[in-house]
């Protein structure tokens, strides 16, 4: 017998409005003995159906929804259908960009909660992240075997995420065999090295595909400072785009070994880049001891933000680094800064950027908003999909 969640009264509404998340402050009793991840029905308090969701009975999200059709069955073909929707989703990209890596399933706003699927060329990395993902792994990799028959699956299940649901990291070969790493992707007529056996995430940053184009078109004849630079990325953009002189700025080694690669594999002239292994707050720091400027500066800081109790201590780490990153530019100069923490507010971030102008005594012009790429979509009931905020600003 299937499990049965039942709401408590007027714990309902967000279900009615198709958000997939059922918290277990909202949920009165769980009837039966349903397995962690198993699928289970929830309904409201006064026995209406609501949805089929996943249980997961060690998270806050005690529940994920799968659907809100109470006739459809979760199993392989539930994967196969929903994997062709999000690949349609995905086939819109060629009107945005030319690349042949991108996210295939973006989790709940794909209508697979918990899962990220990557696609570098002909490898899907896998990112299992709640019980219902796990519970439902072999019906998901039969579902991609079926649709991409030719790809190597690949698992980066190795976050800590998983443990909120009771699981334990995971990683490896799932299905064919994976190219020896790192590999070659396209993006926008530039050639990348990622590796998704030890790179962040599943080997790359997707989301900032345009960013890192925007970037690459204003660094003509500009001195580009690139910080918490990871592989390059928008480093190689702006050496691409003309930049007299570029600096990575980035704490691993490895990840600035395969960014010089990037310069290379590229044909660029790697007389004007420059890879620091640092502490970027540090750097910058030193930076401005020296009175050192550059008419540009990236900040893709990594998340600050693990949970509301930590965002006054990330808005202090946002205020600081850009502070000093307005320190450092020439007047008219130009920043382009990120936070990629889902907890962190649009309206808050815009706040902090502008009162860091403020205290570095610079004025501040706010001249676009940047945000994640195309194959990062954001499902309508569900806003918490819209995570990667950022400003391209002008620092007088």
């Amino acid at each position: 017998m299937t499990g049965i969640i039942t709401l408590k009264a007027k714990r309902e509404k967000s279900l009615l409005r198709k958000h997939p998340w059922v918290f277990s402050n909202g949920i009165a009793k769980v009837s039966g003995k349903p397995l962690q991840g198993e699928t289970v029905d929830v309904y409201s308090h006064d026995g209406r159906f609501l949805a089929k969701a996943a249980y997961s009975p060690e998270s806050q999200i005690r529940a994920r929804v799968w659907t809100f059709d109470q006739q459809q069955d979760v199993n392989k073909d539930f994967f196969v259908a929903r994997l062709q929707a999000a690949q349609a989703s995905r086939d819109l990209l060629s009107e945005f960009c030319q690349t042949n890596a991108y996210r295939l399933v973006a989790g709940e706003n794909d209508g697979l909660p918990g899962i990220t699927i990557d696609k570098y060329q002909d490898v899907l990395v896998l990112q299992l992240l709640s019980a219902g993902a796990e519970f439902h792994k072999r019906n998901l990799i039969d579902a991609l075997i079926q649709l991409y028959p030719e790809a190597c699956l690949y698992e980066r299940s190795d976050v800590d995420v998983r443990k909120k649901e009771g699981l334990e990291p995971a990683q490896g070969l799932l299905h064919g065999s994976l190219p020896a790493q790192p590999m070659e992707i396209e993006e926008n007529g530039l050639r990348l090295l990622i590796n998704v056996e030890t790179g962040h995430k599943t080997g790359y940053y997707l989301d900032q595909r345009n960013n890192r184009a925007m970037v690459g078109k204003m660094a003509k004849d500009r001195r580009v400072l690139n910080c918490f630079s990871y592989t390059g990325g928008f480093g190689t953009y702006a050496l691409a785009g003309g930049a007299t002189e570029v600096t990575n700025v980035d704490v691993s080694d490895d990840a600035l070994s395969i960014a010089a690669k990037n310069v290379e594999l590229n044909g660029l002239d790697a007389s004007r880049i420059t890879h620091l292994n640092a502490d970027v707050f540090k750097q910058l720091r030193d930076y401005r001891k020296e009175g050192r400027r550059f008419d540009m500066i990236v900040l893709d800081p990594p998340k600050f933000v693990d949970s509301k109790a930590s965002l006054n201590r990330a808005s202090r780490g946002y205020k600081d680094i850009n502070m000093l990153a307005m320190q450092l530019l020439e007047p008219g100069g130009i920043l382009a800064t990120y936070s990629c923490s889902g907890l962190m507010p649009s309206g808050l971030f815009q706040k902090i950027v502008a009162d860091a102008a403020l205290d570095a005594g610079r004025d501040l012009q706010f001249l676009k908003t940047l945000e994640q790429a195309e194959d990062h979509p954001t499902s309508g009931p569900y806003p918490e999909g819209y995570y990667l905020k950022g400003f391209l600003c002008r620092v007088a």
